[in-house]
């Protein structure tokens, strides 16, 4: 209880000082984190790179609360060896534009529909509703439960989380040949993330991986993100809430996000039985989120909820968007995330998942079957830290950057293109980059 209360009271103090979303935005300079160990005692560290690095680099091996981020960060310069340093020009540039993708596709994807974590669940009801949904509302019930009770959920006003990240791009295949990364444990980014989330509707990300930072949040009225290749803009469409928050993290707003999918089915995932939900947005909110030349089709995602625990154990995300080129014909980008969550344990009697994996697959495809392309990357991450009514947190920490720009940016400005589509983009105003599909 003593530890308890030194980790709230001294985190209140981080906050306020030093660790806050607010905090990291208030200047142009680059930030420099400070993370504890015992009793979150401050330990300030060196500022990270604001574009992709030449290295990945490794955690530290330390199991003291809040050290992870700390250890990684300070060793990002001390860990490089001559060799490293020595990487030819082909290479490095090969490993920033990896890093580059990896960031903008897994670092802050957001879910298909704006949701609000406090409204209630819809009741259960038998009587004129289809099975499809009825159904779909018990498993529901029955994950609510599973995760701590809906009392115990709506008593949680702020979370915070603190976690590792590992990512490689494992696999690059085209119309030909199929390009794999024999080396990808050695060629994995390492780094870490911190979340913290805020009713109503408010949240903040860091990730930084292989020296390279991207963040991400939203105060309840728009979404942002801030990435090295694209300074800090704002999103198309509707609030919604983060991806990663849904993975094993956030079971209210979990819970809400499938509260209108459907039961579509069951299936095993790595052995366990479970019920599947459904959930597709909506054609108003994907015109929202379609932009100049780019379309998004469609934005489903897949549900499943273990039979045994009641748990959701995996989630799959398929995203895909249309982009018409002047004079030309049309490319399609399809992006799926399949992500597996494993290791729940209890926190303050939230059932959190403390450890998960995610593939991702960015599938490239036209009239021209030789143009096609398909890139898998990885992604497994683990959870060190998790807290709840965290003292000190406040609205002031989701606030956007004061140098958010006013011009948008939509999921497909920052798809990789090839050259006729980057031409049909500039034309319309638009620039093609390399980043997140989300």
């Amino acid at each position: 209880m003593e530890r308890k209360q030194s980790f709230f009271s001294t985190l209140k103090s981080e906050v306020i000082r030093g660790l806050s979303p607010i905090k990291s935005r208030s200047k142009s300079r680059p930030k420099q984190l400070t993370y504890g160990g015992e009793g979150l005692v401050g330990e300030t560290l060196a500022p990270l790179h604001e574009g992709p690095d030449d290295n990945g680099l490794d955690l530290g091996e330390s199991k003291r609360v809040g050290s992870g981020i700390g250890n990684w960060m300070k060793g990002q310069l001390l860990s490089r060896s001559p060799s490293s340093m020595m990487m030819s020009a082909s290479v490095a540039y090969k490993h920033r534009s990896d890093l580059r993708l990896l960031l903008g596709v897994m670092g802050a994807p957001l879910a298909p529909v704006h949701v609000c974590s406090t409204d209630p669940l819809p009741h259960l009801s038998i009587k004129d509703t289809p099975i499809e949904t009825s159904s779909a509302q018990y498993i529901l019930q029955q994950y609510t439960a599973a995760s701590g009770g809906q009392k115990l959920q709506n008593s949680i006003k702020n979370a915070y989380a603190m976690g590792k990240v590992k990512m490689v791009a494992s696999e690059f295949e085209t119309a030909s040949r199929v390009v794999k990364n024999k080396h990808a444990a050695r060629a994995a980014d390492t780094g870490g993330f911190v979340l913290w989330q805020m009713n109503p509707d408010m949240w903040y990300v860091e990730l930084a991986v292989g020296g390279s930072k991207v963040h991400a949040g939203c105060n309840g009225n728009i979404v942002w993100r801030h990435t090295p290749w694209l300074g800090a803009h704002t999103a198309k469409g509707p609030v919604r809430p983060l991806r990663r928050a849904l993975q094993g993290l956030d079971p209210r707003t979990t819970a809400s996000m499938f509260a209108d999918a459907k039961c579509v089915g069951e299936k095993k995932i790595n052995g366990e039985d479970c019920f599947i939900l459904k959930l597709c947005a909506d054609p108003q909110t994907l015109k929202a989120r379609s932009e100049g030349p780019a379309e998004i089709i469609r934005h489903v995602l897949f549900g499943y909820f273990s039979q045994k625990t009641g748990l959701i154990v995996h989630m799959e995300d398929s995203h895909l968007t249309r982009i018409q080129t002047t004079g030309g014909d049309a490319v399609y980008w399809e992006t799926t995330i399949n992500s597996t969550m494993e290791d729940y344990r209890p926190v303050e009697g939230i059932m959190i998942a403390h450890s998960g994996h995610s593939v991702v697959t960015l599938f490239r495809f036209g009239e021209m079957a030789m143009s096609h392309t398909k890139t898998r990357m990885e992604e497994a991450w683990s959870i060190e830290e998790v807290a709840f009514n965290v003292p000190g947190l406040s609205m002031d920490c989701f606030i956007p950057p004061a140098d958010l720009k006013s011009a948008s940016f939509s999921e497909t400005n920052d798809l990789p293109e090839d050259e006729r589509v980057k031409s049909a983009l500039a034309a319309a105003g638009h620039r093609a980059k390399v980043a997140a599909l989300v």
